[in-house]
C-alpha cells in the first residue's frame, strides 16, 4: 500500500501515526497531503441505547437505528469495504495507503465542498448554492448504483479538477435497515445541511430535483414513509426551539418541514415525484 511514497515520507507518516492521538490528522509529505483517521472512540452508550429502543417502534423507525458498535479494527475494515464498493462502482474515493488495527492512512481527494461553500458564501450566492445542488445530484447517482453513504455532509464530499468525490464511511446503515430506507435517510441527512445553508429560495427544490433525477424509485417510496415519521416531531421541535434555540433543532425543522411540503406538492411541479428537472436553466 505504500508504493509511490518516498522513504522520508514513509518515516514522516509513521512518526505522525505514533506521535498523535487526534481523531483526524492532516499530514503534509514532500509531494502530497495524506490524512490519518484513528478509530476506537465510541458514541455515548446512552444515546446509542435510546436509538436502538426507538428503532423498534416500527419498520420505518428502523431509520433511527445506529450502526452496530464494533471494535476499532472492525471499524477500519468497515470503512475499507465501503471505499472498495464505491471505487468498484466508479466513484472517486480516497486511496488506502496504509492500515493498522486502529487507524487508516488515506490519500487526499482535494478541497472539500464545505470549505468551498464557506469561501463563496459572502461573495457568490449562486456558486455557493450550486455546490449544494451538485452534492444532492451526486448522492442520487450514488443511490442509483444501489449504494448509500451513511452520513452525507458537504465536509465529506470533495470537488476538484478530477471530479466529485466521497469520503468518510464510518456508518453502515444497511447493516440495520433495508437499502431504500438507508438511502431515504441519506437524503434527509443531507437536507439538514441543504435546507439550513441554502442562500437562494429555489435551491432546496433544485437540490431535491437533482437527487430525483438519479435516485431509484424505491428510495423515493421510502422517503415518503420516512418524512411523515419525522414530521410528527415538528410541533415538539418548534416548542424546544422557542425555549432554547440550537443549530441542530433548526436544521431538523427546516429540512423536515421542506421535505414534508415537497412530498405533498403536485406532480406537475417543476420537480415532481417523477424526478424530471423542469427548472429553467
Amino acid at each position: 500500500m505504500l508504493q509511490g511514497l518516498k522513504d522520508a515520507d514513509v518515516e514522516t507518516m509513521l512518526a505522525a501515526l505514533a506521535g498523535s492521538s487526534r481523531r483526524v490528522q492532516r499530514v503534509a509529505l514532500s509531494d502530497r497531503t495524506i490524512w490519518i483517521k484513528r478509530y476506537g472512540r465510541r458514541a455515548p452508550w446512552r444515546g446509542h441505547h435510546l436509538r436502538l429502543i426507538a428503532a423498534r417502534l416500527g419498520p420505518t423507525a428502523r431509520a433511527l437505528a445506529p450502526s452496530p458498535r464494533v471494535p476499532a479494527e472492525a471499524m477500519v475494515a468497515r470503512e475499507i469495504r465501503q471505499i472498495d464498493r464505491l471505487t468498484r462502482a466508479g466513484f472517486r474515493t480516497p486511496e488506502v495507503l496504509y492500515r493498522s488495527p486502529t487507524a487508516l492512512v488515506l490519500s487526499d481527494l482535494g478541497p472539500n465542498v464545505l470549505g468551498q461553500m464557506k469561501a463563496l458564501r459572502l461573495i457568490d450566492a449562486q456558486g455557493h448554492d450550486a455546490l449544494l445542488v451538485r452534492s444532492a445530484g451526486e448522492l442520487g447517482r450514488l443511490h442509483s448504483a444501489r449504494l448509500c453513504h451513511g452520513r452525507p455532509h458537504p465536509r465529506d464530499f470533495s470537488l476538484g479538477a478530477e471530479g466529485f468525490g466521497f469520503m468518510d464511511f464510518e456508518e453502515d446503515p444497511v447493516a440495520v435497515m433495508p437499502l431504500p430506507l438507508a438511502q431515504a435517510r441519506d437524503l434527509w441527512l443531507l437536507f439538514l445541511q441543504v435546507a439550513s445553508r441554502a442562500l437562494l429560495p429555489e435551491t432546496r427544490w433544485q437540490a431535491l430535483c437533482a437527487w430525483r433525477q438519479h435516485r431509484p424509485q424505491d428510495a423515493e417510496t421510502a422517503l415518503a414513509r420516512l418524512v411523515p415519521m419525522f414530521a410528527r416531531a415538528l410541533p415538539l421541535a418548534r416548542l424546544v426551539d422557542r425555549l432554547r434555540q440550537g443549530a441542530d433543532i433548526t436544521r431538523f425543522i427546516l429540512a423536515t418541514d421542506f421535505l414534508r411540503s415537497a412530498l405533498l406538492t403536485p406532480i406537475d411541479h417543476p420537480c415532481g415525484h417523477n424526478g424530471q428537472n423542469r427548472f429553467p436553466s
